[in-house]
């Protein structure tokens, strides 16, 4: 009888030499490639409008941008904010990131972000935000409940608000062109 074998561990390295230049989005969970979900036309305007809200709240934001914080765990996430000087061309250590947003997208899994959630409080970052377009809901890990919590407003770590209304006002006066 034949045995389901393992494949063996991706170093950092491994995987930056296989991935790095795909046509498809992955990142780096524990020795595996774990490939990002393909956005759609909603995610991506959703995450061009979030972006521009944490700029316009005072923060530096950026898209698709590789986290390199930890050895183990170098996700990818949708945006990722912060009012720290950019030191390098990835964010190396968690004082860099305050931010992060995962977009949901139809083909994204609740148990895959939510375990995201968890090694982002693992890594530091102060706070994380999800977002889901398809069905116009937002939510804000609660770090003391390990959860997500449904919310409108994200009050940010400057203490600046987004309104999740606003976000969506946006969006529908960009599918309305």
């Amino acid at each position: 009888m034949a045995t389901a074998t393992t494949p063996p561990a991706l170093t950092p390295e491994e995987f930056r030499k296989q991935f790095e230049n795909s046509d498809r989005a992955y990142e780096y969970w524990f020795g595996e490639a774990i490939e990002k979900p393909v956005p759609t036309w909603l995610h991506a305007i959703v995450q061009v409008l979030v972006a521009e809200a944490f700029r316009r709240a005072g923060y530096r934001a950026g898209t698709e941008l590789d986290l390199r914080i930890d050895l183990e765990f170098q996700p990818r996430p949708d945006i990722s904010a912060t009012r720290q000087p950019l030191t390098g061309p990835y964010p190396t250590s968690p004082e860099d990131i305050e931010i992060v947003v995962e977009v949901l997208s139809p083909d994204d899994k609740q148990t895959r972000v939510y375990q995201k959630c968890i090694q982002y409080q693992r890594l530091g970052i102060a706070q994380l935000f999800v977002i889901d377009p398809e069905n116009r809901t937002a939510w804000q890990w609660n770090r003391d409940l390990g959860q997500l919590d449904r919310v409108m407003t994200w009050k940010l770590t400057n203490g600046q608000p987004i309104q999740i209304d606003d976000i969506w006002q946006q969006l529908d006066a960009e599918l309305a062109k």
